[in-house]
Formats: C-alpha cells, sequence, structure tokens
C-alpha cells in the first residue's frame, strides 16, 4: 500500500522544497551562482571569517538548511532524500563562503557523505582553498565507546554545528574552530526510539517493518537497526532507559551544566515530547546536574517517522558561551 503525501512529483520533491524554503527565508538565503542544492547564508560568509559548511541528504529538517545563517552555518550542501550530496554543491559552496581564513566541514559520519565530502574538499585543495572535516559522531547507540569513530551523527548537530558556528563568528581561527568542534562532538549524547517506519517521496513505500505494539529504541535517523526491539513502554520508561545510557556514559559530576534537546523524529506531537522532557529534567536533577538551556520540537527529523531522541550536551564555560551566542537561521535563533 502506498503511504500519503502532499507531493507533485516524487523525483522532485527536494527542490520544490528548497524552493519553497527560499522563498519563505529569502532574507536569510539564497542559492549559490552554480548549484541549486547549494544553499548560502545572505549574511554569514565574510572576509577573515572560517567558513562552516554542513550537509547530507534531505528529509530531516530542520537539519541541514535550515541552520544555515549568521552566527551558524554559512552554507549547506543538500543531498537527495536520505542521500549524499555529490562533490558539486559542496564546491559550490565552499567557493562561496571561502572568506580567506579556511572552511571547516561538518556532517554525520556516513559512507556516502565522507566519499562526496573529502572529494570536494581534494577539488578545493587545487585551488589552495583548506578545508578541514569534521565528523559528527553523536549517536551513542551505533556503537561501542571503544569504536566511537563508527558511530553515527544525528540530532546532536545542532549543539554540534551551533558551537562550531558561534565559534566561526567569533573570528576564530581555523585551528580553533575545529577544535572547538571536536569538543562539542565529544560532549555530546543522543539516543533516539522509532515506534513507526517513514517512506521515501520516490517510493511511498515503507522503509522498514515495525509492529503496532513495538518500538524499537536505538534506531537510526534512516531506519538503521537500534540495539533492542520490543513491546511498546510507557514515556517515562522509554525516557528513563536512554537517560540510564546518556548518563553512564557522560560521566557527569554533581554541579554541572547540561543542554538538553527532545526532538522529534517527525510525526511525533509537542504534547508527547514534552511529556518525555518532564521525565528528562527529573533524571537530570535527580543526577544533581543543572539544566542550562532545553530545546523540544522538530531539529533533525526523519520525514514522517514516529518517535523521538534525546540529545544531552556536558557544558563548560567555553560550550554554554557558544551556545548561548545569538543566530539568525531561516528555522531557528538564538537571541
Amino acid at each position: 500500500m502506498k503511504t500519503k503525501k502532499i507531493i507533485n512529483d516524487g523525483a522532485n520533491a527536494v527542490d520544490e522544497m528548497l524552493d519553497g524554503i527560499l522563498l519563505a527565508h529569502g532574507n536569510i538565503l539564497r542559492r549559490a551562482d552554480g548549484s541549486g542544492r547549494a544553499i548560502i547564508a545572505k549574511d554569514g560568509p565574510r572576509d577573515g571569517k572560517v567558513g562552516l559548511m554542513i550537509g547530507g541528504g534531505s528529509g530531516h529538517e530542520p537539519t541541514f538548511v535550515g541552520f544555515v545563517g549568521r552566527g551558524l552555518a554559512d552554507a549547506a550542501a543538500i543531498g537527495n532524500v536520505f542521500a549524499s550530496p555529490p562533490p558539486d554543491p559542496a564546491l559550490e559552496s565552499v567557493n562561496e563562503i571561502n572568506g580567506g581564513a579556511g572552511v571547516l566541514f561538518m556532517y554525520g559520519n556516513y559512507a556516502g557523505d565522507v566519499m562526496n565530502f573529502d572529494m570536494a574538499a581534494e577539488m578545493a585543495a587545487m585551488d589552495d582553498i583548506e578545508v578541514r572535516t569534521v565528523l559528527t559522531t553523536d549517536d551513542i547507540a551505533s556503537a561501542p565507546l571503544d569504536e566511537i569513530e563508527k558511530r553515527r551523527g544525528v540530532a546532536g548537530n545542532f549543539f554540534i554545528f551551533k558551537a562550531a558556528g558561534a565559534a566561526a563568528d567569533e573570528m576564530m581561527s581555523l585551528d580553533e574552530v575545529e577544535r572547538v568542534a571536536r569538543h562539542a562532538n565529544a560532549r555530546t549524547y543522543t539516543m533516539g526510539v522509532a515506534l513507526s517506519p517513514c517512506s521515501l517521496p520516490q517510493t511511498r513505500t515503507f522503509n522498514f517493518e515495525l509492529g503496532p505494539d513495538e518500538m524499537e529504541i536505538g534506531m537510526g535517523i534512516h531506519g538503521e537497526p537500534g540495539i533492542e526491539r520490543g513491546p511498546l513502554k510507557t514515556a517515562d520508561e522509554i525516557t528513563d532507559e536512554i537517560m540510564d545510557r546518556i548518563l553512564s556514559e557522560m560521566g557527569a559530576q554533581v554541579g554541572d551544566r547540561v543542554a538538553v534537546l527532545v526532538n522529534s523524529l517527525g510525526s511525533t506531537p509537542l504534547m508527547e515530547l514534552y511529556i518525555m522532557n518532564r521525565r528528562v529534567q527529573a533524571r537530570l536533577a535527580e543526577a544533581g546536574l543543572e539544566t542550562h538551556a532545553t530545546w523540544v520540537g522538530n531539529y533533525c527529523t526523519s520525514l514522517e517517522m514516529a518517535g523521538a531522541s534525546i540529545t544531552v550536551m556536558h557544558l563548560d564555560d567555553e560550550l554554554t558561551r557558544l551556545i548561548d551566542r545569538p543566530c539568525e537561521c531561516a528555522m531557528f535563533r538564538v537571541v
């Protein structure tokens, strides 16, 4: 059975989406001259500033294009749904945002993204533009701690991109922006739960199967297998299972500060997210941790997948300053 979507032709869905985004947020975003899939911050790039480029497949909105703007990312290279962008839009983005201080690539740790963004970086180097890369690996369910380099980047991108974008906006050097990005990534922890699958616009068929009374802890944002499938539990039970794993790995001390993101995977409503946040905050308080800031809503989705993820960033003074720094993006702002 085909799923229902408000689209025209599935093959054109990404480009028509980008058309609509640019019409809604033309005061913040523009297309690069040479590529329809390279989206540039109108008021971001400037001389002497490290350029920050993010990117990846579509279907996760507002990740990635929604985080392009002054104070966060200078550009995003956009791929097809759940597919890496080819090298061309990444290279066009580099050319548009290079202010002479180098460019940092940031994206999730997925093989296709690594291959194509690395090709773009090599082509940029031929034009004497220095490009460095930081992969996000916040999904603690995707690999054990001793194989952290294999972990995926998921909703924690929100915090990691924010810290790096603020560092670049402070006119830090490329060395320092890269250091901040790696530091933010190392202190960001995410785990999710899926309740039902999603379907791609091209196929309109579900990308995995999950029974009507089942859930899967740790499932990835493209439907990658999680770590535990079983009967649906209550909100508090789900949240406790996720928070047990995050708190155990984070190893924070009493009095430490954190930032929290409770994120919908697409179709989970705010009511359910706030019920989860209620329990997240109780667990953090029980652990003696101070919540500095909380975001609840759609920040890294998976089309219409039902489910949610919880991200906790273990703050220090530098990361606190950077996530508090103002930014103005198409779908996110800090004032």
